[in-house]
């Protein structure tokens, strides 16, 4: 068996101090900005400076044109209103003028004629002074004159009292119609109210007594009616309504 070799063993391992620590390196100092980097910062600023002074000046313009256009608003209305009253007062001073105008139109008119009529007298009196044919014509003429505007004043008396004679007889005819109707209702309201009634039901002596009381009375009013229109003169006969009321009340009296 073959001897084995031996090796010789490692040698022990050496341990070596650590280094002593170097120094530090300096921080390096800040690099300043360029020259076209600070100016552009700047510039900023003084453009948002610029800005709000902008704001400000447009902020103020706004103020003052609202205050404008207020101020003009007003004006206007008020030269509006102006205008207004001033054409209200050249309407009215018009109006009083054209009435100015007629009436010295009317007074001149007035005048005109009586003038005319003056200078109509004085010649129909030089005319009536001679004593002659026409002058004898003159005064038959204004005789006649005379007598037609006689005749036309006692014609307007009679008309006028026809009118008032008209006038009342109209407003008796209102009244006859006022109160027929309500007769005719009240009636009516009677004869309903006995319809209401059960057949059953016998009618007490008093209710007959007054139903036949207001019959009487009612024919009594109708008769006054009718004679009161007969009475008037009026010819009822060629008034339609006035007519179909006449032969109302004398149905009514005959059912009566």
């Amino acid at each position: 068996m073959a001897a084995l070799a031996l090796e010789p063993p490692a040698p022990a391992p050496t341990f070596e101090p650590p280094a002593p620590p170097l120094d530090p390196e300096p921080i390096p100092a800040p690099v300043p900005a360029p020259v076209w980097v600070q100016g552009s910062i700047n510039d900023g600023d003084l453009n948002a400076l610029a800005l709000l002074r902008l704001r400000d000046r447009l902020k103020e313009q706004l103020v003052e044109y609202k205050a404008a256009l207020l101020a003009n608003q007003e004006y206007f209305t008020n030269h509006l209103k102006i205008n207004i009253i001033e054409e209200k007062l050249i309407q009215s001073a018009t109006k009083n003028l054209q009435k100015s105008i007629e009436e010295v139109k009317v007074s001149l008119q007035n005048k005109t004629l009586a003038l005319q009529r003056v200078q109509i007298t004085d010649a129909l009196r030089n005319q009536v002074d001679h004593n002659d044919e026409d002058s004898r014509l003159i005064l038959e003429t204004m005789k006649q004159i005379g007598l037609l505007s006689q005749a036309v004043v006692e014609y307007q008396q009679q008309a006028n009292h026809k009118e008032e004679r008209m006038t009342d007889i109209k407003r008796k005819r209102l009244c006859l119609k006022v109160d027929e109707g309500q007769k005719v209702e009240q009636i009516q309201t009677t004869m309903d109210m006995q319809e209401e009634k059960p057949a059953s039901v016998n009618v007490s002596e008093t209710e007959n007594n007054k139903l036949e009381q207001e019959k009487q009375m009612t024919a009594v009013i109708q008769n006054v009616f009718q004679n009161l229109i007969v009475g008037s003169g009026v010819n009822w006969a060629e008034d339609a309504s006035l007519k179909a009321v006449v032969l109302r009340l004398e149905n009514n009296v005959c059912v009566h």
